[in-house]
């Protein structure tokens, strides 16, 4: 299938208002069924910057959303979150955990939800250069290339290539993020995405678990690198636009702070 070369507010104008909220409702238990694995590994609190929060809306019913941001021992900061208007066919989810610099593995991310295309993102995020950390690339990634390109093959999904160039530079080149134009998925291409979901965090705590400790004198430098990264990505995002016509500015603008730890209160782990 053709790649999807629309952005996300594109998407959503182009379609007719479409009530996406069994999707959204399968999608979200998805999420918690993940979140449930981290939480029984790692040590989290949730950070008090965002228990306002945990239930937001618009004038009505809708649009609304819930964050949550938590840290730990070795966790530097995770999201667990879900913005969107179910009824007219919007809805974004997160997942995603940055690690202390105590742990050098890449970080987890996962996002997904309706345009009212289905689409999904689920990825690692290197926190070095793989053209020169082949270790990395060899230990981390490879293991991923086979799905990738399984699924690139696969003629009802659609790569989703942002145009923001910050965008496409932040993924690895397995990352996998796709959408199905149209009513094309099924609760088969839900199962799917489950499936891939779970493999890759259970992947992913399996790393953790096998790390070696980040030598003292690089954690300065790899805490400072993981803030600019995670900042970036949350306020370089093409799709906060979407926010801000559910939401408004200010509200925009807390909730992106949210995401990389603008207002944190709890320390960083060290």
């Amino acid at each position: 299938m053709k790649e999807t070369l629309q952005g996300v507010e594109e998407i959503f104008d182009k379609r007719a208002p479409t009530d996406s909220s069994a999707t959204f409702e399968r999608l979200w238990s998805i999420t918690e069924e993940l979140m449930t694995k981290i939480r029984a590994r790692f040590e989290l609190t949730r950070d008090p910057s965002t228990d306002d929060l945990e239930s937001y809306r618009g004038e009505n019913e809708y649009p609304a959303g819930r964050l949550a941001a938590y840290s730990g021992p070795e966790i530097d900061w995770l999201v667990h979150s879900w913005i969107g208007n179910p009824t007219l066919g919007f809805t974004n989810m997160h997942l995603t955990a940055w690690l202390g610099p105590q742990i050098d593995v890449p970080h987890l991310g996962i996002a997904w939800g309706t345009l009212p295309d289905l689409w999904f993102y689920i990825d690692f995020n290197a926190r070095s250069d793989l053209m020169l950390d082949t270790d990395s690339l060899d230990k981390y990634f490879e293991p991923m290339n086979d799905d990738f390109l399984e699924l690139r093959a696969d003629e009802g999904l659609a790569p989703f290539t942002s145009k923001a160039l910050y965008v496409r530079q932040a993924l690895s080149e397995t990352a996998i993020c796709f959408t199905t134009p149209g009513r094309t998925y099924s609760e088969e291409r839900l199962n799917q995405i489950s499936q891939l979901a779970h493999t890759r965090v259970d992947q992913w705590l399996a790393f953790v678990d096998e790390a070696e400790p980040v030598p003292a004198e690089r954690r300065v430098q790899l805490a400072a690198d993981d803030l600019t990264r995670r900042r970036n990505i949350a306020e370089r995002d093409p799709a906060n636009v979407m926010a801000v016509r559910f939401f408004g500015d200010n509200l925009t603008s807390r909730l992106v702070a949210a995401l990389w730890g603008g207002d944190r209160q709890l320390p960083r782990p060290t």
